[in-house]
């Protein structure tokens, strides 16, 4: 997955009125404001209710759905393997948010100041605060590119990570 890819995704679904934020490795660079290693895929956090416009735009795009764990998240690929895992939030009048576990006690809490902006390519995007990323990246075991990512947010922000 390019940055061009990112931007030309992120503004098709925000052109059709759906709220997205980037989360994942894109969302950590777009927080950096520059790419800081190749991605495989982009991780999109969504409101529930603009599920049905979101699939719409993305199938016109040539995306078809690929995995369903749904209510938890959901994959779409397109024929070039073009990968977009996305992630259904339920939004409370204050703007915060939750998403569905696996563990059905436990869904994923993102408090209203996490949605934030970055950049990619110059251009702002909607992303994770640095906050929010480190809380999900704990609770597993880190790939290489979950430290790298981690040592990005700490050398930029100062922020304390898990690993």
């Amino acid at each position: 997955m390019r940055g061009v890819d990112v931007l030309e995704i992120i503004a098709a679904l925000r052109d059709a009125g759906s709220d997205v934020w980037i989360g994942g490795g894109w969302g950590i660079d777009a927080l950096l404001g520059r790419q800081t290693r190749p991605h495989r895929d982009l991780d999109v956090m969504h409101r529930l209710e603009h599920e049905p416009t979101i699939l719409a735009t993305l199938a016109r795009a040539g995306f078809e759905e690929t995995l369903d764990w749904r209510p938890v998240r959901f994959v779409v690929t397109d024929s070039s393997g073009r990968e977009i895992d996305l992630h259904p939030l339920v939004f409370a009048p204050d703007e915060s948010a939750t998403q569905s576990s696996l563990e059905p006690e436990r869904p994923f809490v993102y408090p209203a100041p996490c949605f934030v902006t970055g950049t990619i390519e110059g251009v702002t995007v909607p992303c994770l605060s640095p906050e929010q990323q480190v809380y999900f990246h704990q609770g597993y075991e880190p790939a290489d590119r979950d430290r790298h990512d981690m040592a990005q947010l700490r050398a930029a922000f100062g922020i304390a990570t898990h690993f």
